[in-house]
């Protein structure tokens, strides 16, 4: 649960980091950007699996960057829903979604470090094939 909200945070901090550098893109109040987090994390959950299977051939043919312009469609998504957030225009909501995109892979490779666990006593026998053919 504290990642979830961890990451939310994350979100509405790149949101705000990208109204302030973008001029297309406006945000009248830190609510607005908590509540644009939130809606944009259901649009990512929800929609974004849907328009990148459906332009999956676009997206393979362009090699991957056909994904910007849906995230970039993804964010005036989010703000046609919530009010006190605009982005105007289409290279607003492109370089706004590339700023929140860098902003929240950062945050996110200093935020979720796994660490693998390894035993000595393993739940499985690894065989090695010996010289003679047999396995051991």
């Amino acid at each position: 649960m504290l990642v979830i909200i961890t990451r939310w945070l994350v979100i509405t901090v790149a949101i705000l980091i990208a109204s302030y550098l973008v001029p297309g893109i406006k945000v009248d109040a830190l609510s607005t950007a908590i509540i644009a987090a939130c809606v944009l994390g259901i649009i990512n959950v929800v929609i974004r699996p849907v328009l990148v299977l459906l332009t999956l051939p676009l997206s393979i043919l362009t090699l991957g960057l056909f994904y910007f312009f849906i995230n970039a469609f993804l964010l005036k998504m989010a703000a046609y829903f919530v009010s006190g957030f605009e982005v105007s225009g289409f290279f607003a909501a492109f370089f706004g979604s590339l700023i929140i995109s860098i902003v929240t892979s950062l945050a996110n490779s200093f935020i979720s470090r796994h660490k693998i666990v390894r035993t000595d006593d393993p739940d499985y026998i690894d065989l090695k094939k010996g010289d003679d053919g047999k396995w051991r």
